[in-house]
C-alpha cells in the first residue's frame, strides 16, 4: 500500500545515481580479482581437504601460485594444466598435491580449450547440485502458504551440536529462519576452517560440515513442522566468496552479504570487499540465495533520527551492486533497523515512517529489518516493550525477514525461554494486529510522511554528493556509520590483485556459456 506518495521522480533519481556510482566501483571490479576469489573457484570445481596442519587445500593451492607462478592469469589455468599434465582426476590429483608428490606450477600452462574440456565436468558436477537445491527448496516452499513475513531467530552456543538442539526448538516454537551466529573474529581469518566444531567464541564456526549438519536437522524439523525452515549464515570478511561458494553447495537459503559492512566495521580494505561481494553475489544469484545487507549496523554508531538517509542511499547503492551481479529484486533483503532512542518524542512515529518508506521504495525486496539493540538496557521489560513496539511496525509495513530482539540483548547470548518468548510475542501481534495497515490509514501531510519525504530527499543529495566524487572517497571521509576507511589501508589488500590479459575463470566461464 503506498501512503507517503513519494515522488517517482526523486527515487528513479536516486537510482540512477546509485548505478553510475557502483558503476564507477565495478570499474575497477572488472579488472581485478582476490585470493579469496580464486579459492572459491577452487571449491566450486570440488577442490577440497585440509593438511596435517589443518591449512585449507584452496589456500595451499592459490598461495603456490601466489608466490611461485603468476596468479593474475587465474588459479583455474594453474590447476587444469596440472590435471591435465599429470593425467590424474581431481581426487587422485588433490591427495598427491597433500603428499607434496604433484604441484601447480608446471613447465607450461595449457591452451585455453584444453583447460576448459578438463575442468568443466568438475564444475558441471557442482552446478548440477546447486540447481538441484534450488529445485528443493522450491519443492518445499511450494507446498505452504506464502508467509508474508518470516520469524528470524539466532543460535549462538559455540558447538554445532548444541546449535541443531535450540534451532530445532526454536522453529517448533514457531520460527521460520535460523542464523547461525559466526564464531567471534571469523570474519578476520583469511581461510576457512575445516570440519565439524565444537568451540567457537560468542557463535560457532562457518564451515561447509557445520552447514551440512544444520541444513539436515532443519530439514527434519521441516517435515515435521510442515513448513520450510530457513538458514542463514554469514558471507562477510576475507573469506565472503567462499562462504557463498560453500553456502550454495550445501542449500543454505539466507546470507548475510553487504557489499560495505566489513569495510566499515571490520577495517577489510575496500577494494578487496567490493571484489568479493561482486563474485559472492553472482554465486547467491546462481543459488537462489537472499542475500542481506547491513545497513542497519550504521544506526550502532550514529544516530537514526540526523542519519537515516544514510541508511536509504546505501540500499539504493547495495540494490545496483547487486543488480550488476544478477539478483533479482527477489533475493534483495535490504536491511535497516528500529534505533532510534525511545526517549525522543514520537520515536515510534518516525521509526513507522522510515519502515513504511523502505517497503515503498523497494516493494519486491524482502526487506531484512532489525531490532531494537543501541538503546536497549539491561532492564528486560523495557527491553520486551521496546520489541513490541518494534514488531507492531513490522506487521504495519509488513516487513519480509523479520530479526526478533530478545529482551535479555543486552546482557547475554539468549537462553532458550527468552526465544519463545520473543517468537510468542512476535506472533500475538501478528495475530491481534492482522489487518492493521488496510484499517489504519497514515496522514497525507502529517508528520510521517513528511519525515519520509524528508529522508527520502536528503537521501538524493547524498547520491549526488557521492556520485560527484567517489564512493571510495565517501568510505573514506566516514559518510556512512560515521567511520573512516583509507582507501589503501585495512585488512586483506595485499589479496588484491590486476588479472592480466589472459586471466581466466573457470568457473565465470562456464556460467556465461551456460546462459
Amino acid at each position: 500500500m503506498n501512503q507517503f506518495h513519494l515522488d517517482p521522480s526523486i527515487i528513479e533519481t536516486c537510482r540512477q545515481d546509485a548505478f553510475l556510482i557502483a558503476d564507477e566501483v565495478l570499474s575497477m571490479v572488472e579488472q581485478h580479482s582476490t585470493v579469496s576469489v580464486e579459492r572459491s573457484v577452487l571449491r566450486l570445481i570440488g577442490v577440497d581437504g585440509v593438511n596435517d596442519l589443518l591449512e585449507p587445500l584452496p589456500n595451499m593451492m592459490v598461495d603456490e601460485v601466489y608466490h611461485h607462478g603468476d596468479l593474475s592469469k587465474g588459479i583455474s589455468r594453474y590447476l587444469a594444466s596440472a590435471l591435465f599434465q599429470s593425467g590424474l582426476n581431481l581426487t587422485e590429483f588433490q591427495q598427491a598435491y597433500l603428499k607434496g608428490q604433484v604441484q601447480l606450477i608446471t613447465p607450461h600452462l595449457e591452451d585455453l580449450d584444453t583447460c576448459r574440456n578438463v575442468l568443466k565436468p568438475y564444475l558441471q558436477k557442482t552446478f548440477d547440485r546447486i540447481a538441484k537445491n534450488r529445485d528443493t527448496r522450491h519443492r518445499f516452499l511450494e507446498k505452504e502458504t506464502p508467509r508474508t513475513t518470516d520469524l528470524y531467530v539466532i543460535v549462538a552456543t559455540g558447538n554445532i551440536h548444541e546449535d541443531v538442539i535450540q534451532a530445532k526448538a526454536a522453529a517448533k516454537a514457531g520460527a521460520d529462519i535460523i542464523a547461525v551466529i559466526r564464531s567471534t573474529g571469523q570474519s578476520l581469518l583469511d581461510y576457512v576452517p575445516y570440519g565439524i566444531t565444537t568451540e567457537g567464541f560468542g557463535g560457532t564456526y562457518a564451515t561447509q560440515a557445520n552447514f551440512q549438519i544444520m541444513r539436515k536437522a532443519l530439514d527434519e524439523v521441516s517435515k515435521e513442522e510442515g513448513r520450510y525452515i530457513k538458514l542463514v549464515n554469514y558471507a562477510s570478511g576475507l573469506c565472503m566468496p567462499e562462504i557463498a561458494a560453500m553456502a550454495a553447495i550445501e542449500r543454505l537459503d539466507v546470507l548475510l552479504n553487504d557489499s560495505m559492512y566489513g569495510i566499515i566495521f571490520r577495517d577489510i580494505n575496500m577494494k578487496r570487499t567490493f571484489i568479493d561481494q561482486h563474485f559472492s553475489r553472482m554465486i547467491n544469484a546462481k543459488a537462489g540465495i537472499i542475500i542481506n545487507t547491513g545497513e542497519d549496523n550504521y544506526l550502532t554508531t550514529s544516530d537514526a533520527i540526523e542519519e537515516a538517509h544514510t541508511v536509504l542511499a546505501s540500499q539504493f547503492i547495495n540494490e545496483q551492486f547487486a543488480f550488476a551481479a544478477g539478483l533479482p529484486e527477489e533475493l534483495m533483503g535490504l536491511g535497516h533497523a528500529f534505533e532510534i532512542d525511545p526517549s525522543v518524542e514520537n520515536s515510534f512515529l518516525y521509526e513507522l515512517a522510515q519502515a513504511q518508506m523502505a517497503r515503498e521504495i523497494f516493494p519486491n525486496a524482502p526487506l531484512k529489518y532489525m531490532p531494537p539493540t543501541k538503546h536497549v538496557t539491561g532492564n528486560i521489560f523495557r527491553a520486551y516493550q521496546q520489541n513490541t513496539l518494534f514488531n507492531i511496525v513490522t506487521q504495519y509495513t509488513s516487513q519480509s525477514i523479520h530479526l526478533l530482539g530478545m529482551m535479555t540483548e543486552a546482557i547475554h547470548t539468549p537462553f532458550l525461554q527468552d526465544r519463545y518468548l520473543a517468537i510468542q510475542n512476535a506472533k500475538m501481534i501478528q495475530t491481534s494486529m492482522k489487518s492493521i495497515s488496510e484499517e489504519l490509514v497514515i496522514k497525507e501531510d502529517g508528520l510521517m510522511a513528511n519525515r519520509a519525504k524528508k529522508v527520502l530527499e536528503d537521501a538524493s543529495l547524498l547520491l549526488k554528493q557521492v556520485k560527484e566524487s567517489t564512493l571510495f572517497q565517501a568510505l573514506e571521509q566516514g559518510v556512512f556509520a560515521g567511520v573512516k576507511r583509507p582507501q589503501d589501508g585495512g585488512k586483506g589488500l595485499d589479496g588484491v590483485f590486476q588479472k592480466s590479459p589472459d586471466y581466466w575463470n573457470a568457473a565465470l566461464d562456464l556460467w556465461e556459456v551456460s546462459r
